[in-house]
């Protein structure tokens, strides 16, 4: 098939970590790449952020990155694109009118809008139906419920977004909750398709280096360092463990540059309060972002992953933890509901509350025996449920479910 993927602010090019730049950018890249090596062609089309890159850009075989110009060639917050999406869609439609996709697959509720305008466009100017997957990553209905007030997102997306969701062909949640949720915004049973995100099972590995560590306990944290993330949680839990008598340590890898320039992130400020405030200066280490092939080390070292965001769409980090053979403590949220099967691979605890995640790892680092167990299991649950060419088998099946039912209607039409 010829795949045209759209991910207007989440490029597979981004340095990972920033404010913008996380799991969805993950996603799309391993998405394209699986969706390459399985001999499908791709294309990815993402805003251009930076004047110096070329109109096409070579990512992996058969998978080729295209910057589309729309609004200034720099960096721009995601919460400030939308009055870019009509010129991005502008360009789609361009591009796709000169080579037309078998299918559209959009990626967050902007690259949504772009997508299902620009197919509609294809379809007046060529005849027949351009089918369109969509796949939110988020949902704002959530975001706004868990973030109330501090929510940076367009007030309009509560419009917006469940009109994407019913206008596109399907919609591809990550997860059930989504998918629950994707009803009450009005989209139907039938159009919905639950396919998980994956993880990199030939990097995420249990045997190989790890990073140095000391004698202490240690729990890990990768995270983007934004408030919704619940790094603050996990370092008020180490506090409560270690004047329980624990021997812990909690490193936090994520944020925008390495620990040097963290400083520049508003949430580091706070997290250094929460540190004080705890008195674990010398127990916390916020390690800044590092690259991508340096995290399986980073798992490897920790004794137990602790994963405790208010709402998570997915939730890649403890597919990544699993893959490496290590247990996870993760709030029971969005995604993680799934992917962490309690009491198996890991433990659940509620949202935003220390004392529970606190609990869940002392059980857990007083007992080696029961983290080994929930490590093998979580190793084997990953290879066998979440490797991307599972996840790109899977996607490809709902693609061409919607192109033949185009193509059905297609054919009813030219016989009416």
């Amino acid at each position: 098939m010829k795949i045209a993927l759209v991910s207007e602010h989440a490029s597979p090019l981004a340095t990972l970590g920033g404010v913008d730049a996380g799991g969805q950018n993950v996603h799309v890249a391993a998405l394209a790449r699986a969706l390459g090596a399985a001999g499908h062609q791709v294309d990815v089309y993402t805003r251009r952020d930076d004047p110096r890159l070329p109109d096409r850009v070579p990512f992996a075989p058969n998978v080729t990155v295209l910057p589309v110009t729309a609004g200034p060639a720099s960096r721009v917050s995601k919460d400030e694109l939308l009055p870019l999406m009509s010129d991005f869609a502008d360009e789609l439609a361009r591009a796709w009118i000169t080579d037309r996709p078998d299918v559209v697959h959009g990626h967050f509720w902007m690259s949504g809008l772009a997508a299902v305008d620009a197919a509609e466009r294809v379809d007046a100017a060529l005849g027949g139906h351009l089918p369109v997957a969509q796949t939110f990553h988020a949902l704002g209905v959530v975001k706004r419920r868990q973030q109330g007030a501090s929510d940076t997102s367009p007030t309009v997306r509560a419009i917006l977004e469940p009109g994407v969701g019913r206008h596109a062909d399907v919609v591809v949640a990550t997860c059930s909750d989504e998918a629950f949720e994707l009803k009450a915004l009005g989209v139907p049973s039938s159009r919905i398709a639950v396919v998980p995100c994956g993880v990199d099972t030939d990097r995420f590995t249990p045997d190989g280096p790890a990073q140095p560590r000391t004698d202490r306990l240690r729990l890990l944290t990768v995270s983007r360092l934004v408030q919704r993330k619940g790094v603050g949680n996990a370092i008020e839990a180490l506090g409560l463990l270690v004047r329980a008598g624990i021997d812990a340590e909690l490193v936090v890898v994520g944020g925008a540059g390495d620990a040097e320039h963290l400083e520049a992130e508003p949430e580091t400020e706070r997290l250094r309060q929460v540190i004080e405030a705890e008195g674990l200066r010398d127990r916390v280490v916020l390690a800044g972002a590092v690259p991508h092939d340096d995290l399986p080390a980073w798992f490897r070292s920790a004794d137990v992953v602790v994963v405790p965001p208010w709402y998570e769409p997915f939730g890649i980090v403890p597919l990544e933890a699993m893959a490496c053979g290590r247990p996870v403590v993760a709030t029971s949220v969005g995604g993680l509901i799934d992917t962490v099967v309690e009491d198996v691979t890991g433990l659940h605890v509620p949202p935003r509350d220390p004392e529970a995640l606190a609990a869940a790892v002392a059980e857990l680092l007083a007992d080696p025996e029961r983290r080994r167990r929930f490590g093998v299991a979580g190793h084997r649950r990953a290879v066998t449920r979440y490797t991307w060419r599972r996840i790109a088998f899977d996607t490809v099946r709902v693609y061409e479910r919607i192109a033949a039912r185009a193509e059905r209607a297609d054919l009813l039409a030219g016989e009416g």
